[in-house]
């Protein structure tokens, strides 16, 4: 069933384990992310970004969630991830989306502020939920995400407070120390800027940069408030070199890459689940 997710990110905070949010643009993805979920039986989020407008649209997006996801007994959220347009964002309100990011990271604190104010009103008035975020995120290896120019800035607490309760958010996602894409080098997460902000804010935290790090950091992070974590790149390599690797073999039909490729996003994203949920209290 499409839900907003509000409520099991509310039930994955109070609860200490994190949801996955799995990058989705095709339906290759989001067959292989709903049918980990429905495997698992654990929620998942459908993370659909707005550069991946050119691959369809929003309506066709929330088309393809609603077939394949709709009817099945766990909760599915189609959200809409890092978009800076905000008629992009009110679009997929009215598209069916159960959830937007407004991404004006990039923007001074003030505008970031008022735009996503904006956005939770409207939003919170259809029933949907929002997430932004403070601070940025800098750009890895096969990053698909963000610029190769975008500098790391670490999000302050005492801002991240001021900025929940003025803009009544649903879950804020934070930078300490991960990056869009693979790590070149081993990361440097910032445990103790997560801490403050927990303590301050008591919403549900966002972790994008969820690709290649060790099942400690995440653990360490989820124990922090991070109830959402973002995935993308390392479903794409994998699937990528599977496929590779089916056509080295022989010259299959396209059905059976697409096939090859579901079962690929499948095995990822059930790895991820595994460990995301781990400490899930009982």
């Amino acid at each position: 069933m499409l839900v907003n997710f509000r409520n099991i990110l509310n039930e994955a905070y109070h609860n200490n384990y994190a949801i996955g949010s799995f990058n989705v643009y095709n339906y290759e993805t989001f067959k292989g992310v709903i049918e980990a979920g429905t495997e698992t039986g654990v929620p998942v989020m459908l993370a659909f970004g707005e550069k991946y407008l050119k691959n369809m649209t929003l309506e066709t997006a929330y088309t393809l969630a609603r077939s394949l996801g709709g009817e099945l007994p766990i909760p599915i959220s189609l959200h809409l991830d890092h978009c800076s347009d905000l008629n992009t964002v009110f679009r997929a309100i009215r598209a069916g989306f159960g959830s937007v990011m407004y991404d004006g990271s990039a923007l001074p604190f003030e505008e970031n502020l008022k735009n996503t104010k904006l956005v939770c009103q409207i939003a919170h008035a259809c029933g949907v939920s929002v997430e932004a975020e403070l601070g940025c995120l800098a750009a890895g290896e096969h990053s698909h995400e963000g610029l190769a120019s975008d500098v790391e800035v670490y999000t302050e607490p005492e801002l991240a407070k001021r900025f929940v309760e003025a803009t009544q958010v649903d879950a804020l996602a934070v930078s300490i120390g991960t990056v869009h894409g693979m790590y070149k080098i081993k990361p440097n997460l910032r445990i103790d800027i997560l801490e403050k902000i927990q303590k301050l804010l008591k919403i549900p935290l966002v972790l994008h940069g969820g690709s290649g790090l060790a099942e400690q950091e995440i653990l360490s992070c989820i124990d922090r408030g991070i109830a959402k974590i973002n995935v993308n790149t390392e479903i794409s390599l994998y699937a990528v070199e599977k496929t590779a690797n089916l056509l080295a073999e022989k010259k299959p039909h396209l059905s059976e890459v697409s096939l090859s490729q579901i079962d690929s996003v499948r095995s990822i994203v059930k790895k991820y689940i595994a460990f995301f949920s781990s400490q899930k209290s009982t």
